[in-house]
């Protein structure tokens, strides 16, 4: 598997007997077979306590269908320093003015009253709770409440090695750390930002600090990751780690294909292929996930099986927002408003009264969403699940064109067409991905026509002999070290002719394989980032942005692949821009050859390059 030498890597990274993590402090990981430091818990004195001095539930968080609601989430921030694609876009969402969230004080309130009536387990989530300056004393007062067993968070675990020591001696008991991926630039594709090695720091601090098990929490989705459950379980091996595999949920209304979740079945059947001694373990009350260990291995494997088998008959959750308002199903749109409440001045008895109004209205089980599992796509498309969830590190633009219609911004990005107009009456639905869109960008429209020529600007190459090659005629890297840094852009392009049976499929989505125009992409962007690996006598190159397009042409059945790098340096980035192209094309012919080898990849060329001596080119 393509993360196998990655997993490796990182399961030496994690066992290391010494490293040295954000804080800046040596750490110390036992050695496997070595007495390790006790799992955190509750201590035994305050267990014998809660235990004898157990109060009846309360009939406020108790539903209409018997379920006790015991396990209270709280939101502390909608802020998050991650910019996942499949949770919002770049440049951030909308927040909720800071006066209309909950204080500290009113968090704690609310906290107070949930466990007095019954609530013993707190998890605080987000947005992302650790960028939330005050975490660090909230953890400290919920440990105060009586009562309260467990106090968890769900972490992304970027700031989890430097506040760790500080929250579990605050009473933090359990840890949730989310990670989606075990490949470093796939991660940075998927977030938008750096922070891999932080987020592994964050589960070695966890383990370290004698936390056991550390919760990985993964949601997997096809054509992205699913390639990567057995890398995930082999960290269990030597780990003390909960990996845990979460199918994919829809939110908020938006358009979800089924298409995409991978069934717990599906996974179960992948791991039991390499590990047929798999063996399931007993199920906990009230848990929602199926947990399963491989014998001899440290750690443990669990699924999250919301949409394939629910758990709603023995849900025990509520969940109070950043905001204030409480959810009484995480699907459901009904919420009220704790906060409204609490400050015009509602007394406890109110507030309870309020809650068990809402709480008594809970369903028995999210069931529209089973109704969508059961629906056949479209022959169509339309919207994916992704457009509103931005699933899969890509953003869905779907525009109506019979024809491709090619839209630049000096050259780079695509933005609304300007002749689309013409065409809407039409056209059908053009699925069109870019890894990168630029809101503010100006449009300006080239012609689909045949390129006339290329003509370079600029002074013309001087350069009478080739560049790699030494005057006994013997390969050689060029020397750049005297060269000055400039900014360097390149753009090349490829064209990937499908026929009219696979274009379809990849028109529809309906590829067995997966999403082939995801896959083509990622494959697009690691492979600018490998270009020195692949070929021999490429200096490797520092980019600062690479962008790859896929854009549907149903005059041809093709697929245009469009791709920029840009970088600081003495070197240009033509051949990481040429690599690029070529790859993706090549991923999307793998994706698609079970259904047909007359593929042709076709015109692959560089379409333009600025900086460095040899002058500018433009392929007009």
């Amino acid at each position: 598997m393509a993360a196998q030498p990655v997993s490796r890597m990182l399961r030496r990274v994690l066992r290391s007997s010494v490293r040295s993590c954000s804080s800046g402090a040596l750490v110390t990981q036992p050695h496997p077979g070595e007495p390790s430091q006790p799992a955190v818990q509750v201590p035994s004195g305050r267990r014998r306590f809660l235990r004898e001095h157990a109060a009846p539930f309360s009939a406020f968080l108790t539903d209409s269908f018997g379920r006790r609601h015991s396990y209270l989430r709280i939101s502390l921030t909608e802020k998050c320093n991650l910019r996942c694609q499949y949770c919002m876009p770049e440049e951030g969402v909308p927040l909720t003015p800071k006066a209309d969230l909950l204080t500290t004080e009113e968090i704690l309130t609310l906290a107070r009253l949930f466990v007095k009536e019954g609530v013993d387990k707190i998890r605080l989530t987000g947005g992302e709770p650790l960028i939330r300056p005050d975490v660090v004393d909230i953890v400290a007062q919920l440990h105060q409440l009586e009562g309260l067993r467990t106090i968890g968070i769900t972490t992304n675990g970027i700031n989890l090695a430097r506040l760790l020591p500080q929250l579990q001696e605050a009473g933090l008991s359990t840890i949730n750390i989310s990670l989606d991926t075990l490949v470093p630039a796939k991660f940075e594709f998927i977030v938008r930002r750096k922070g891999f090695r932080k987020v592994m720091e964050g589960i070695h601090k966890a383990i370290e600090l004698g936390y056991s098990p550390v919760k990985v929490n993964c949601v997997v989705m096809r054509g992205l990751n699913e390639d990567e459950l057995l890398d995930f379980v082999a960290l269990t091996e030597g780990l003390p780690l909960d990996v845990r595999f979460i199918e994919y949920m829809p939110f908020d209304g938006n358009k979800w294909n089924f298409k995409k979740m991978v069934s717990y079945k599906e996974m179960l059947d992948t791991l039991r292929q390499q590990w047929p001694e798999l063996e399931k373990l007993p199920e906990e009350e009230s848990s929602t996930a199926k947990a399963f260990k491989i014998p001899g291995f440290r750690g443990r494997v669990s699924f999250i099986t919301s949409m394939s088998e629910h758990f709603c008959g023995t849900c025990n959750r509520l969940r109070i927002t950043a905001d204030g308002n409480l959810k009484v199903c995480l699907f459901g749109n009904s919420e009220v408003s704790l906060r409204d409440h609490l400050r015009a001045g509602a007394s406890e008895e109110e507030l309870l009264r309020i809650i068990g109004a809402a709480v008594g209205r809970k369903k028995r089980q999210h069931a529209e969403l089973f109704l969508m599992c059961q629906d056949s796509p479209p022959a169509v498309p339309s919207i994916s699940f992704r457009d509103s969830l931005h699933v899969q590190g890509l953003r869905h633009r779907v525009s109506f064109s019979s024809q491709t219609v090619t839209l630049w911004k000096g050259g780079w990005p695509p933005q609304i067409p300007c002749l689309a107009q013409r065409w809407l009456a039409s056209g059908l639905p053009q699925r069109h991905y870019s890894s990168h869109l630029d809101s503010d960008a100006n449009p300006k429209c080239l012609s689909p026509e045949p390129r006339a020529p290329a003509t370079p600007s600029g002074p013309p190459p001087t350069s009478d002999q080739l560049t790699h090659v030494d005057r006994e005629g013997q390969a050689a890297m060029v020397d750049v070290g005297g060269k000055p840094d400039t900014e360097r852009v390149a753009m090349a392009s490829a064209v990937v002719l499908l026929g009219p049976v696979a274009y379809k499929l990849v028109q529809e989505n309906q590829l067995k394989k997966g999403d082939a125009l995801v896959v083509a992409q990622l494959a697009g962007v690691q492979a600018a980032k490998l270009t020195s690996q692949l070929i021999p006598l490429c200096h490797h190159v520092a980019l600062s942005h690479v962008q790859v397009q896929l854009e549907l042409d149903s005059t041809r059945h093709a697929v245009l692949v469009r791709v920029s790098c840009r970088a600081r340096g003495p070197t240009g980035v033509e051949m990481e821009a040429l690599t690029s192209a070529a790859v993706a094309a090549l991923a999307l012919y793998d994706m698609c050859k079970a259904v047909s080898r007359d593929i042709v990849l076709a015109e692959i060329k560089l379409v333009s390059k600025t900086g460095g001596q040899r002058g500018d080119f433009h392929r007009t």
